[in-house]
């Protein structure tokens, strides 16, 4: 519609028709986003070196000209594959020459000077086998039993501790089971299948009821874990949902959720799922009575209600959620080569951080350096929102994401007095990944009881990986230990970061 008709229109249809533009717009630079997250890139890394220089002669930058470009160093690998890990073991098989070319044409005996050593990777597919535990029984033929009325008739040995009392179940296999599911993300009736080719009969419904008594038999572990990441200075939260049947008043296509907690004393850290019904902002509540410090979040305001009055709690907000809301925001508006002004002022922030962190300095010393050099690039970083905020349309993709960076600008930037925080919230989305890759293969939990089993191990065995321990080697140990313990005593000792490190990593040899 050209001008001159316009202004023969009557204000109240110029209006109209201003809003259907806008609409068309927005609607538009959703398509574009959705299509790029589809089919382009994942990453909102910034272009290496002759890619990024190309673009900013092919589209000038209208903004900002002056502002400094940093690339990151590009440095081409070498060719070659990567060593393999000395922890394997070994066995060499010799090819020799044989005794006649071991003669020279002299007449002497050649001498050994040297060989080379070639190593090639070998696989035996699992290993199965049958413990038989077997228990002589023994009688008196003489007496029948009547000559020793302190000691029963038939004298036979105690049988064998075993977490699931009856079952065919040991250490090694339910550790085999779960590490399947929560490390290779197969479920259930996959792995049945597998035992199958082995000629085990081992069912779905036996696997999920093992691990269920099994977490009943550990759950002091689960309450032991739950106080102990409330002893550190800091906590990351996140949430993921989850489908589980049979819970009452629900349906079961309706979502549940996994709230995800990392965090604990330095050296440590753990991390911890538990499962609830909803995303109500009390679970917030009642996981973080007692706790002191600092707690790192994305934007759900869940958070905020719960943290606004608490004086005991700094409430830490996350860059990178900022960060990716502004640089999707011009991904949108087809002007992605402009997101590379924002992205490299944040990018600024993190190469500070990498510096500070490959240098060994104490707490308190790290802190005031960080805010020495970073307080600079988080002010100007706030001047360039500030000036954009004026005059972006608050409805479009990008006013939206200024307007987020803002309203959370106070929060982001309290991660400086905190030594174990980062500018991002990353570490505790990388231990939601886990769950969330679980959750695509086996969909659902069948029952809340199932729920609380599935986030215990996840707990257990995502710690044991934070604290550098084999998944498996830990949950075998843990098992085999867990039933020597005598009524009342303590579990500390069987946690991840309290085992006894030299025991577990024996199980792999």
């Amino acid at each position: 519609m050209t001008d001159i008709n316009k202004q023969e229109l009557p204000e109240e249809v110029l209006k109209y028709i201003d809003s259907l533009e806008n609409k068309v717009t927005l609607l538009e630079d959703e398509l574009r986003l959705l299509r790029s997250k589809h089919f382009g890139k994942s990453s909102e890394k910034m272009p290496l070196q002759k890619e990024l220089f190309e673009e900013f002669e092919e589209t000038p930058m209208e903004e900002e000209p002056d502002e400094e470009i940093i690339v990151s160093e590009y440095k081409k690998k070498k060719p070659g594959r990567k060593p393999i890990s000395d922890e394997l073991p070994r066995k060499d098989i010799i090819h020799d020459i044989s005794e006649e070319d071991k003669k020279c044409a002299c007449g002497h005996e050649l001498v050994k000077i040297d060989e080379v050593v070639t190593e090639r990777i070998q696989v035996i597919p699992e290993k199965v086998y049958v413990e038989r535990h077997i228990r002589p029984k023994y009688a008196c033929r003489n007496c029948e039993g009547s000559g020793d009325e302190e000691k029963p008739v038939f004298r036979i040995a105690p049988a064998a501790p075993s977490l699931i009392p009856g079952s065919i179940i040991t250490a090694g296999l339910l550790a085999y089971i779960l590490t399947n599911k929560i490390c290779d993300y197969l479920p259930f009736y996959r792995q049945e299948k597998r035992f199958e080719r082995f000629g085990i009969p081992i069912s779905r419904q036996n696997m999920s009821s093992w691990t269920i008594k099994a977490y009943k038999k550990l759950q002091i572990l689960y309450d032991i874990m739950k106080t102990h990441i409330k002893t550190g200075n800091y906590l990351q939260m996140d949430e993921t949902v989850l489908k589980v049947h049979g819970e009452d008043g629900k349906l079961d296509s309706s979502n549940s959720y996994i709230w995800v907690s990392r965090g604990g004393p330095v050296g440590s850290e753990i991390v911890l799922y538990e499962y609830n019904r909803s995303r109500n902002a009390n679970y917030i509540k009642d996981f973080t009575q007692g706790f002191s410090g600092f707690v790192q979040s994305d934007g759900y305001p869940g958070y905020d209600k719960i943290f606004k009055d608490n004086d005991d709690i700094i409430h830490v907000g996350c860059l990178a959620h900022a960060r990716r809301a502004l640089y999707d925001a011009y991904v949108a508006s087809k002007q992605k080569n402009k997101s590379n002004v924002v992205i490299n002022k944040i990018q600024k922030i993190y190469n500070v951080e990498k510096k500070l962190r490959a240098k060994n300095m104490t707490p308190g010393e790290f802190i005031a350096d960080r805010r020495k050099q970073v307080e600079p690039l988080l002010e100007d970083l706030k001047k360039w929102l500030d000036k954009k905020a004026v005059n972006l349309r608050p409805e479009s993709k990008l006013g939206k994401a200024v307007k987020y960076t803002l309203g959370q600008w106070d929060k982001i930037i309290n991660y400086l007095d905190c030594a174990e925080l980062t500018p991002d919230n990353n570490a505790a989305e990388r231990v939601v990944k886990p769950m969330v890759m679980g959750r695509r293969n086996f969909l659902f939990s069948g029952s809340p009881e199932g729920a609380e089993s599935l986030c215990f191990f996840y707990s257990i065995i995502e710690t044991a990986k934070l604290n550098g321990l084999n998944p498996y080697a830990y949950l075998k140990w843990l098992f085999e230990n867990v039933v020597l313990l005598s009524e009342g005593e303590s579990m500390e000792h069987l946690t991840p970061w309290n085992c006894d490190m030299v025991e577990v990593n024996k199980i792999m040899l």
